[in-house]
């Protein structure tokens, strides 16, 4: 195992990431579905872990890389728990999402591509999700939020934290 991985991820994450491997390499065209099932045990395919997988599928990696560059779903870098996607489609902006988009990243206090501290939230930019109606849109994790006044972006964080607090009968902090 690369000792570069082993500073990035537990072993946990590194042993569930080689039986995916091992349960799928023989199966031609099987490298979307490893890539997948990846990101969901280590959170983003960062470029050591792309030739990682490369190197056990026997798969040029320029191949991997591909893939995972091509489709938006997958991740380079990491996310947090809970994404805060912000809807820049053209309803949406003209509505004011530059703006809730910018203030949610100060309201959280990080930049383009950060994480939290916590490691609770990451933002992005979305293009529309098909619910202009509801512009500006807001998406954190499932949720979706609309109409959000570009002046208080902030007031979703309490919305998202009350409904999910309702839900599941305790405060997610």
């Amino acid at each position: 195992m690369n000792k570069d991985l082993k500073k990035i991820f537990t072993e946990e994450q590194l042993q569930k990431t080689d039986a995916i491997i091992e349960q799928h390499k023989e199966i031609k065209g099987s490298l979307l579905i490893v890539l997948e099932k990846i990101q969901d045990v280590c959170g983003y395919l960062p470029l050591s872990l792309q030739r990682y997988i490369a190197g056990k599928m026997m798969l040029p990696p320029s191949q991997v890389y591909g893939v995972v560059t091509f489709y938006s779903y997958f991740s380079t870098t990491p996310k947090g728990k809970n994404v805060v996607k912000v809807c820049t489609g053209t309803a949406c902006y003209m509505k004011g999402s530059g703006q809730i988009l910018k203030k949610t990243r100060e309201y959280l206090g990080i930049k383009e591509g950060e994480v939290t501290p916590d490691g609770e939230y990451s933002v992005e930019e979305v293009l529309c999700p098909g619910v202009c109606g509801l512009a500006p849109l807001v998406i954190i994790g499932e949720e979706a939020f609309g109409l959000v006044d570009p002046d208080k972006p902030e007031d979703i964080f309490k919305q998202y934290k009350e409904n999910f607090h309702d839900r599941s009968g305790s405060d997610k902090n």
